[in-house]
């Protein structure tokens, strides 16, 4: 169940930075606030609230911003008119990009997805022209120095809750479940005090392209950084082999 993963490319993130790490909490926000709205604020009966509260714990927001997120969405629920939207596309050399952003204007989002795709020698392209390329799966991320158990331990307990792969870097280890088990692994590994980096549904891909021209390289990291910075966006997935 062991071997090399490069999940550390399955999403381009700048976590370690503080300015993406307001943003991750931004984006939290807005998650919540559509969870509530969907199905109350009380997470014992709304799955997705719960799910997207262990998120945000994943991502150290404090749980006093949690509880207040919550309560200002309950308070709010006629106001909060988000809506999820998925773009697909191409990047230099046919690198392939998923785009999911949760915006209250699909005009404005979308005229600025498609020039950070354009500005990057890129373009968008119809639904599903390249989700067929990537696997959505729960992944769930854990810091080897902050576990402190053993990575044999630590795979039977979580292939025991239902994950089905477990794999080892250096630094980190990756649990892969079926997106309809990923709450109940998330569950018990939490139930066990095990510290998650990070824990969510997300797109892997089935396989990985390399860029070694320059221009390439640089076109492609414009359209990254642009869409990072986007608000309205929440992930961005592609199948670049950094």
């Amino acid at each position: 169940m062991s071997g090399h993963s490069k999940f550390a490319n399955i999403k381009h993130k700048k976590e370690r930075n503080d300015a993406a790490k307001g943003k991750i909490f931004t984006i939290i926000g807005r998650e919540i606030a559509v969870a509530v709205k969907d199905g109350g604020p009380d997470p014992n009966n709304n799955f997705k609230l719960a799910a997207i509260i262990a998120k945000a714990k994943a991502n150290n927001m404090p749980n006093d911003s949690i509880e207040r997120g919550i309560k200002k969405a309950a308070g709010d629920i006629g106001n909060v008119n988000y809506e999820y939207v998925t773009y697909e596309g191409y990047g230099p050399n046919g690198i392939a990009i998923i785009v999911d952003a949760l915006t209250d204007n699909k005009n404005r989002t979308a005229a600025n997805v498609r020039s950070a795709f354009t500005k990057g020698q890129g373009n968008i392209g119809t639904p599903g022209c390249v989700s067929f390329m990537f696997d959505k799966k729960g992944q769930i991320i854990i810091d080897r120095e902050e576990c402190g158990m053993e990575a044999d331990d630590l795979m039977m307990q979580a292939l025991d809750a239902g994950a089905e792969d477990f794999n080892e870097e250096e630094e980190s280890f990756e649990i892969l479940t079926d997106p309809d088990n990923f709450d109940q692994v998330r569950k018990s590994l939490e139930d066990a005090g095990i510290p998650m980096m990070s824990a969510e549904v997300t797109m892997i891909p089935q396989n990985y392209v390399a860029l070694n021209d320059e221009t390439a390289l640089k076109n492609l990291q414009r359209i990254l950084d642009l869409l990072e910075d986007d608000d309205d966006v929440q992930a961005v997935y592609h199948n670049w082999d950094e």
